[in-house]
Formats: structure tokens, sequence, C-alpha cells
């Protein structure tokens, strides 16, 4: 007979720790389905490799630096009908990440971009695919320092591994004209070899005024845009209905105006 400490140590050594940790239910459950030999042995490697599939996605999302944790499910398109499901469920099978196309959700604020962004990263990491998620602000500001201190090869490289980059938030604040230089030249690094994953608050026919170049801002257009999935958002916000909801709305514009 094998004895239990030694069916562990086993299990340890070949790295079957859903198998260890759950082993007498999983074996309860076999028996409860009237399993043969060989379907437990399925059942069983079924249970292991779900179970390395969620550490994976669990350890890929912590690497990507989400700022919140959101998937598709949770989306309310309803509250969004300007948004074509069918396009985002498209895009969930990250097609797009395998050709190196870009993605840009436009819209104002609080319509559900960012939230769109880290979905489709989650997707993403699920099929495979090294994610990192960025703002602008804070992609462009770590571009000049590692500039400023001659790191920007670094910089480049590591911002162009991950075969998709969502950088969040363009347009919320102008980019200074060197900044902009930058930003292009990581567009250029990336251009047909890693998708990029935008959102903006901007249409593409104001960028010009975000890269503060319309020259440079027309040469990231013209990379991003060859090959890209554009989602524009028409909406309101979900904070300013919420808020509309509960009243709170009105009580603030009444409380400004009595000012």
């Amino acid at each position: 007979m094998l004895d239990h400490d030694r069916l562990d140590a086993m299990l340890t050594r070949l790295k079957l720790t859903a198998i260890r940790e759950r082993l007498d239910a999983l074996l309860d459950e076999a028996a409860r389905r009237e399993l043969t030999l060989r379907e437990t042995l399925a059942f069983l490697c079924e249970q292991e490799m779900a179970h390395k599939d969620q550490r994976r996605v669990q350890m890929a999302a912590k690497i990507a630096k989400f700022p919140m944790l959101r998937t598709l499910e949770s989306f309310d398109f309803d509250a969004q009908p300007s948004i074509d499901p069918r396009q985002v469920r498209e895009l969930a099978t990250s097609r797009y990440v395998a050709n190196g196309d870009a993605v840009l959700l436009l819209g104002p604020p609080g319509v559900g971009k960012t939230h769109l962004a880290v979905a489709l990263g989650r997707e993403a990491i699920v099929q495979g695919y090294s994610v990192l998620f960025t703002t602008a602000t804070a992609l462009v500001t770590q571009l000049a320092r590692a500039h400023a201190e001659g790191r920007l090869e670094d910089r480049l490289i590591h911002f162009s591994k991950p075969k998709l980059l969502i950088i969040d938030e363009l347009g919320y604040l102008p980019l200074e004209t060197n900044a902009a230089h930058l930003f292009f030249q990581l567009v250029s690094r990336r251009y047909e070899r890693g998708s990029l994953l935008v959102t903006s608050n901007r249409n593409v026919s104001e960028w010009g005024g975000v890269f503060g170049d319309p020259v440079v801002a027309t040469a990231i257009l013209d990379r991003m845009l060859h090959h890209s999935h554009v989602i524009t958002i028409r909406g309101e916000s979900y904070r300013l209905k919420e808020k509309r909801r509960s009243g709170l709305l009105k009580a603030e514009v009444a409380m400004t105006s009595n000012h």
C-alpha cells in the first residue's frame, strides 16, 4: 500500500499542487460520478491544469500592474448603447494582439474606457500574452527621466517587450514637445511588432493639440491607425449617472447656484 506521506511527497515533487491539496475531495467527486480509472485520471489532470491556468493569470495580472480588477462580464453594455458588444467580444479573442494591431478606446471621462482596457488586457493574459498597463502621464515621465539620465534605450526596451501595452488617459494633459517625440519613438518600436491599446478623451483629430506638434501627431497616428480597431463611446459618465440617480447632482447644482 502507498502511504499518504509518500504520495504527498510525490505530488509535491511533481508540482501537482491542486491534486495534492484537494486529493480526497477530488477522489470523492470521481467516485460520486462513478468515473473509470482513466476518466478519474483525466478529471484530476483537468483540475490541475485549471489551477495552474488560474495561478498564471493571477501572476501575469500582477506583472501587468492593472489599477483595478475588471472583467468584460461586469461591463454594463446596456448603459453604453454606442458600444457594439460583438466588436468587444471579437477583441476579447485577442487576435488583434497576435496581429500586432492597435486598439483605440475614445470617449469622454467616466464612460468605461479604463474598465474595457483592463478587461481586454486580462483576456489577452488568459490567451497567453504578456501585458503591461500604464497611464500616458506615467509613461512619458519615465521616458523623459530615462532620456535625461542616458537610460532611454533601457526604458524603450522595457515598454517594447510586452505583447500588449495599454496606455490609459492619453490627452487628459498636453505633452511637451520632447515628451511627444519620445512617445513617437516608442510607437515606432512597437509598430507591427507589439499591440497598443490606448484610451483617450480626445478624438484623433485633436491629437495635434495633445502632442503639441501636428507633424509628430500625424506620424504617431499614421502608425497606430494603419492596423487598428477604433471604438468611440458616446454617453454620459457612469459617475454622473449615479449622482443623478441618488439626487446628489441636483443638490450640488443647487448649492452652487446659491453661492
